[in-house]
Parts: C-alpha cells; sequence; structure tokens
C-alpha cells in the first residue's frame, strides 16, 4: 500500500511545462488563477499593467507578462477591471514557444488547426476569419489578406475551412476561459 501511494504521489508531483496549453491551462496558469496571484506564478518574469491610473493597486483590462530578458510571452484580460481578486478571461498568446500537445502555437498555420482539432466556428470579420476550436477554447485569427479575392471583401459570405489555405498564417492566438 505505502509503494502505491508513493508511486502516485510521484506521478502527481510531475512538473508542469510551462509552456503547454491544454484545456483550462497555460504552462502554470490555470482558468482559476486571481489577478493577485500573478505576481508569484511570474515572479522571475515582469508583469506590466496597463492601468488607466498611476495608482499600483488597479488591476487594468490588460497584463503584459514579459519574461526577464525582455520577450513579451502573453496578453491578459482580467474578467473585472479594478478587481485584484477576478480570474482570467482571455489570454493572447505571444511567445510560439506556448504549445499545445499537438504542436499548435503563435506561429503556427491553418494546417495545423485544421489537421489536429475540430473546428467548430468560422466567423468573417472585416480583417479576418476568426476560427474557434472549442476542445482547447480558442480562438485564432486569419488575416483576410491570405484569403481568395472573394472572401476578403466581403463579411456576408460565410467562410468554410476549405476555403483556407493550408499555408494561412495565425495573425492571433486567444485562449478564452469561461466564467468560474
Amino acid at each position: 500500500l505505502l509503494v502505491c501511494i508513493s508511486l502516485l504521489s510521484c506521478q502527481n508531483d510531475k512538473k508542469q511545462d510551462p509552456f503547454e496549453i491544454s484545456y483550462n491551462r497555460i504552462g502554470h496558469l490555470t482558468n482559476t488563477i486571481k489577478v493577485s496571484q500573478l505576481d508569484s506564478i511570474y515572479a522571475n518574469d515582469s508583469i506590466v499593467k496597463m492601468s488607466k491610473n498611476d495608482n499600483i493597486m488597479d488591476v487594468a483590462n490588460t497584463i503584459e507578462i514579459y519574461e526577464k530578458g525582455g520577450a513579451k510571452l502573453l496578453l491578459l484580460e482580467p474578467r473585472e477591471e479594478n478587481n485584484p481578486e477576478s480570474s482570467i478571461e482571455s489570454i493572447q498568446v505571444i511567445d510560439p514557444r506556448y504549445k499545445t500537445i499537438s504542436g499548435l502555437s503563435a506561429n503556427g498555420v491553418f494546417k495545423d488547426i485544421k489537421d489536429n482539432y475540430s473546428i467548430n466556428k468560422i466567423t468573417n470579420t472585416l480583417s479576418a476569419a476568426v476560427i474557434f476550436v472549442d476542445s482547447i477554447q480558442a480562438s485564432i485569427t486569419i488575416d483576410k489578406k491570405e484569403l481568395s479575392s472573394e472572401l476578403k471583401f466581403n463579411t456576408d459570405k460565410k467562410i468554410e475551412a476549405s476555403q483556407i489555405p493550408d499555408s494561412a498564417t495565425i495573425k492571433h492566438f486567444i485562449i478564452n476561459w469561461e466564467n468560474n
């Protein structure tokens, strides 16, 4: 019995990949993390809160996470502005080291999405096709410049996955967490 408990304990202590994206998790961030906890999670990195005031206690609409070396990692949007106990609503993945198990990252192409995920919906906006992948809680934009001319200038036309070139690059990779 003691051996089984020890083995289970070791399995649970498996180190979390700081760049893995999975359901309700991005590296060390989870969907239940509060804004007030970010300082301890990113103690070795830099956090920039884009605040309207100079009050250090203000929680901004956008929180930028940088590595100590200066590379931007993530853009976080709290669910509630000016509330340190707010959870995170959305995360824009900037650094390409953040990847799903199948290798999808901010530097990916449409083929990475199409070959590994079920696409739940594609929305046609003025400047982009927004691809929704519910299994990883993602909305991924492809610039319309990468699409055929019949789709570029028409927001009324439905965009099908088959109309997006495999080589179309990801413009924005955003994870959206439901309200907890």
